[in-house]
């Protein structure tokens, strides 16, 4: 299950962690989204390969594949067998086609899956679009989920405290829905789509150790990356079938990854540790629905301790000290500078946590804006503007461009403000949704800079 952090003093794309349950699904978000420019969509995909060696790979393929994201053990590997097809049935909003239709071409291109899109009553993978409220009637804290052998929510709705639509039950899979919201912004759509697809053609679980994956509940990617690619792709290699145990499948991965994945030789393991349950629940504590503000530091501040003591210098760590920054926001501006300052290092040392720097930086900027250095804030966004794009993160690309257009007039640049925050505002659409939204995100940037704050 996919989770959002609540909301940002600078309300930008997250995840909030929720109690983990057997039914893959995307957590919900709140609704961030005159004459507004046209809504701007991304073109070519620009995946960026995995930076990991295989064997690392390898295990991450058997935990992905051999458990739920509740813990739970799946006994055996289930997958599709022969061509897939695909429907879409409900009221999907504009944009899906589009982006469906992307999303498969890289499937089948990618990761060499045989998969195409119908409208056949019988098809492999029924995709319904319903409003969230219709979802959440399901399952309260998901915005998107995806349940096997049936092929509408009234048929979900009927068997969902059967054993029918238990995942563990299952040995092949021959039919299965994915409800995606109608009534989101197209971004929330699209990452909807690329996980629950992705969840329903291979992997179940969740790995917080991934740092480069959409199967990773910080939520940070939201369209299927390189790494998860490889996944796809191995997991459907035909040296692999329904019904294999793990310990049949950790005797193929190695060779079907060195086939492949041939890059992954030139690595060397890292051989992540794995994230403790007790690190996972204190973060969902900090950062998940129902708990106080004095509850939330105190679970944040042990998720710290368990990173420390773990003696992690990764993205679990950065993420430890990203949680802390965003929890003291409304107490304390300086302690939270000093964790985000923190999370930025440690995020800074890899290549593959690129976008979460870029989350971390629009962050940090926020603070140079408010003190009126425009220049410190256009150093800070500018590396990356070319990430948020890469990764088609629409929300998060127009923030930054907002933020650069604030940073530019303290600047005293004030014709190049006007033309970014211009381009800004279609991504913004794309990323937050109506045009309400779009202007509530234009209002709360533009308050951070001292020229305008408090006016209106």
């Amino acid at each position: 299950m996919r989770r959002f952090l609540l909301p940002f003093y600078l309300v930008l794309s997250g995840c909030v962690p929720s109690t983990p349950s057997d039914m893959p699904s995307r957590a919900e978000t709140q609704s961030v989204a005159g004459n507004l420019p046209a809504v701007k969509v991304f073109s070519a995909p620009r995946p960026t390969p995995s930076l990991r060696a295989n064997s690392d790979i390898g295990r991450d393929f058997l935990e992905l594949s051999f458990n739920l994201e509740s813990g739970r053990s799946l006994p055996v590997l289930t997958r599709f067998e022969g061509p897939i097809s695909v429907r879409v049935t409900g009221r999907p909003s504009a944009g899906l086609g589009s982006d469906l239709s992307r999303l498969l071409h890289r499937l089948r291109t990618e990761a060499r899956i045989d998969i195409k899109q119908n409208q056949a009553e019988d098809a492999n993978i029924t995709i319904e679009a319903v409003s969230r409220k219709e979802i959440r009637a399901m399952l309260p804290q998901a915005a998107c989920f995806v349940a096997p052998n049936v092929s509408s929510l009234a048929q979900y709705k009927l068997a969902r405290r059967t054993s029918l639509v238990n995942w563990t039950s299952l040995r092949e899979r021959k039919r299965l829905s994915i409800f995606l919201p109608n009534d989101s912004s197209p971004q929330e759509v699209r990452d909807c789509l690329h996980e629950e697809l992705a969840q329903a053609l291979g992997p179940l679980n969740d790995l917080y150790r991934l740092p480069d994956s959409v199967f990773n509940d910080d939520n940070v990617h939201t369209v299927l990356t390189g790494f998860d690619m490889t996944i796809l792709r191995a997991y459907y290699d035909p040296s692999l079938r329904n019904g294999m145990t793990k310990s049949q499948v950790a005797e193929r991965i190695g060779g079907i990854l060195a086939r492949i994945n041939p890059r992954g030789a030139q690595y060397s393991p890292r051989r992540l540790t794995r994230t403790p349950r007790t690190w996972i629940n204190s973060i969902q504590r900090a950062l998940g629905p129902g708990a106080g503000q004095n509850e939330r530091l105190r679970a944040a501040h042990e998720a710290m301790q368990i990173a420390v003591a773990m003696g992690w210098n990764d993205h679990r760590r950065a993420f430890s000290h990203y949680a802390m920054g965003r929890l003291n926001m409304s107490s304390d501006l300086k302690k939270a500078r000093e964790h985000f300052a923190i999370a930025a290092r440690l995020y800074g040392q890899n290549p593959s946590t690129r976008l979460h720097a870029a989350y971390t930086a629009s962050q940090l900027a926020s603070f140079y804006i408010a003190e009126g250095n425009g220049n410190a804030a256009l150093q800070q966004i500018g590396p990356h503007l070319d990430t948020a794009a890469r990764y088609e993160n629409a929300a998060l690309m127009s923030t930054l461009m907002l933020q650069r257009a604030e940073a530019l007039d303290l600047a005293g640049r004030t014709s190049e403000a006007r033309t970014i925050r211009m381009d800004s505002l279609g991504w913004a659409r794309y990323g937050f949704g109506p045009d309400w939204a779009v202007r509530a995100k234009l209002r709360e940037i533009s308050s951070l800079s001292p020229l305008k704050r408090g006016r209106g």
